[in-house]
């Protein structure tokens, strides 16, 4: 797919071409598996497990002060079809996992699909890591474990080293600790394409990869137009996160959140993240996952045209160009 930024604009035949690009890549992606009630299932990857379209993001259940609110979130989703938690070692010092934790009691935790992540690029770390999350999680196992913020081009050599991380996670696993293994970033999609070629060089295959896809992202340093492919390709489960840019994309002016979650789901996602900080926002991406109907390339191609201008730049996805969102960069000792 052409680089919508090409000098010189881009003609809407080409916006056409390239979304039903899109469409073909989410016709042969993750479809649907299933529904429950509104909610749409997908396959994540070769697993052989069935997640939700839409994802609860962990870092958000914990921005409310009462730590009630989060616990109301988390259980609401679940009991409206909502089956796909994420979590982080490091989300406000493990606040959301406790929050998560907590939550997932009185049966709930069998009803999901937990994920969580860490930062350790050393075998000893990583494991001190992993023990706090489950402890926090009140969990003997997660069903995907996921080494977070491959965001530098050192990081997968930093995983795959010898007594690094990945041999304390494939350890894990065969304690039955964690059931899948997968990776995440939001820097670079260079990044992510050599976190895959360490791997394939090791004889290993990530179970799922976590990435910004957005419609931002279509325009600037595409996860969508270089990552996606390959996944596809090779089965691997496609975890989309920042629908809306953190948030930042509303202020773009160029359209609402419905809008932004129905493209993330046009896409070959096996689930999209997405941060929900109130009751409010989880009824506005249920009822996205409510009306959400695969967006054909007419559509798609004016959506890609309306945010064009406005993403050209990277603007709108920070985590892209500048350092606050790269928490690993701000706290170098989680991964120690």
């Amino acid at each position: 797919m052409r680089n919508t930024c090409e000098k010189g604009g881009v003609s809407r035949r080409d916006f056409v071409k390239m979304a039903a690009g899109v469409v073909a890549l989410g016709m042969t992606g993750a479809g649907c598996a299933a529904t429950q009630g509104s909610m749409p299932y997908r396959p994540l990857g070769k697993t052989g497990e069935t997640i939700s379209a839409i994802g609860v993001g962990g870092y958000h259940i914990g921005i409310p002060k009462d730590e009630q609110t989060g616990i109301a979130i988390v259980r609401t989703a679940i009991d409206r079809g909502i089956n796909f938690m994420d979590n982080c070692w490091d989300y406000m010092d493990g606040r959301c996992e406790t929050i998560m934790g907590k939550a997932l009691r009185d049966g709930y935790r069998n009803k999901v699909f937990l994920m969580t992540k860490i930062d350790s690029r050393s075998r000893k770390n990583a494991v001190k890591q992993m023990d706090e999350s489950l402890q926090r999680l009140q969990t003997d196992h997660v069903d995907l474990l996921q080494f977070h913020e491959i965001i530098r081009m050192g990081d997968p050599d930093l995983v795959f080293a010898e007594d690094g991380p990945l041999e304390a996670v494939q350890e894990a696993k065969k304690a039955g600790k964690i059931r899948f293994i997968g990776f995440t970033g939001h820097k670079d999609p260079d990044i992510h394409l050599r976190m895959l070629e360490v791997a394939a060089k090791h004889n290993f295959r990530f179970d799922a990869v976590q990435m910004p896809l957005n419609v931002m992202d279509a325009h600037f340093h595409s996860f969508r137009d270089k990552v996606v492919p390959v996944l596809v390709r090779d089965g691997i489960g496609i975890l989309g996160m920042k629908p809306l840019g953190s948030g930042a994309i509303m202020r773009s002016n160029t359209v609402t959140a419905i809008e932004c979650l129905h493209y993330a789901m046009t896409l070959p996602t096996s689930t999209v993240i997405t941060g929900m900080d109130s009751l409010a926002i989880l009824d506005q991406s249920l009822e996205a996952a409510r009306t959400f109907r695969p967006m054909n390339p007419q559509t798609l191609a004016a959506l890609l045209e309306k945010t064009a201008a406005a993403a050209a730049t990277g603007q709108y996805e920070q985590f892209k160009t500048g350092t606050d969102f790269d928490g690993t960069s701000r706290n170098p000792n989680w991964t120690a």
